[in-house]
């Protein structure tokens, strides 16, 4: 697994991460003191192509559960999961899935009709997040800076000149270019393109996983990740820059045992520090988050944070990106869990 690396000391980013820490105690304090314990339904697994990586992410919150008290009934994304439900009659789901039909607002969809109540974002906001296309168009209606796109679409494919395909992403995106599937995470079918010849094959690739794909330029830089807590005074947490073993974070880096490490707080500017923090609290509300979210972000030319997309059921391991941010702001992996739990059950804004 990724391992986080303490940055060298810098006294802005040592305020902030105070600050953070203090959002933390002053959110812990705000949460009604309870000791009751929660009947938990953990629903893992699944049929996208991220199922490893959930089971992953719900053994470890299934551990951190228990740790806090609460009874946990783990189930998978199968045909059994309605009936399990219905027989279980738990109090709330904590949705550990990754990728399609767990975060892109189906399961949060059933979990609706059936009245449970669920850690996370809802139906809207899920499948906006999951649409890189759509949720591109409503970031730049919220201002913020997104990489220059072009969408290609599967089934007119074979009405596309090549030529002329490569000819208007040389001239709109340039090369090198990145090619990844509309609505898939963990940067799975995710190609950087360095040559022009290689274009038709990392649609191909693409279109293994959705039938829209997305060109990308590229944008060369820091890469860096945000997480965000809360409902309705959402707050993010400490900066993380992430350094690939490989010089790109895909999916072998992600997951594979020193490919990367996960740097906290980012060597980045105060400015650029702050504003990938502001445009990540305001892609959560933008898109209408719950709970939790975590943006992620290219820092380009002139300290520009880029934003890439936003992921609403992040990984959950305790090596994870957003666990590794709040036990730098001093919130632990089991307390986060539990914090997620009490969200959930907090009443949705009118």
């Amino acid at each position: 697994m990724n391992v986080p690396v303490a940055a060298p000391h810098r006294k802005a980013h040592g305020k902030e991460r105070k600050r953070a820490r203090a959002r933390a105690r002053r959110a812990a304090r705000a949460r009604p003191v309870t000791t009751m314990k929660r009947r938990v339904a953990l629903v893992q697994g699944g049929k996208s192509a991220e199922r490893e990586i959930s089971l992953r992410t719900g053994e470890q919150v299934g551990v951190a559960l228990r740790r806090k008290g609460h009874e946990v009934i783990a189930l998978d994304l199968d045909d059994g999961l309605v009936p399990a439900l219905q027989r279980e009659k738990p109090d709330v789901v904590f949705i550990a899935l990754h990728g399609r039909y767990g975060e892109d607002g189906c399961l949060q969809g059933l979990l609706e009709i059936l009245g449970i109540p669920y850690v996370g974002s809802g139906v809207l906001a899920s499948a906006l997040a999951m649409d890189k296309i759509m949720s591109k168009k409503l970031f730049r209606l919220e201002g913020l800076t997104c990489p220059r796109s072009i969408t290609v679409i599967r089934d007119g494919l074979d009405r596309i000149d090549e030529g002329k395909l490569v000819q208007t992403v040389e001239e709109a995106l340039g090369f090198p270019a990145i090619v990844k599937p509309n609505r898939e995470g963990s940067t799975i079918g995710l190609t950087l393109v360095r040559e022009p010849g290689s274009l038709w094959d990392a649609l191909a690739r693409a279109f293994e996983y959705d039938p829209e794909a997305l060109v990308e330029e590229y944008v060369e830089g820091t890469e860096i990740t945000v997480g965000v807590l809360g409902n309705r005074e959402p707050w993010a947490l400490p900066v993380i820059e992430i350094v690939s073993a490989t010089g790109l974070y895909d999916y072998k880096a992600k997951y594979t045992k020193g490919m990367s490490e996960h740097i906290i707080p980012a060597r980045v500017a105060q400015d650029t520090y702050k504003a990938a923090q502001d445009a990540a609290v305001r892609a959560h509300k933008a898109l209408g988050c719950r709970g939790m979210s975590r943006a992620d972000f290219i820092v380009g030319p002139g300290g520009v944070p880029y934003i890439l997309e936003v992921n609403t059921i992040p990984g959950m391991t305790e090596t994870s990106l957003l666990p590794d941010a709040a036990r730098a702001a001093g919130i632990e992996f089991p307390d986060l869990v539990d914090m997620l739990i009490d969200f959930a059950l907090e009443p949705a804004t009118k």
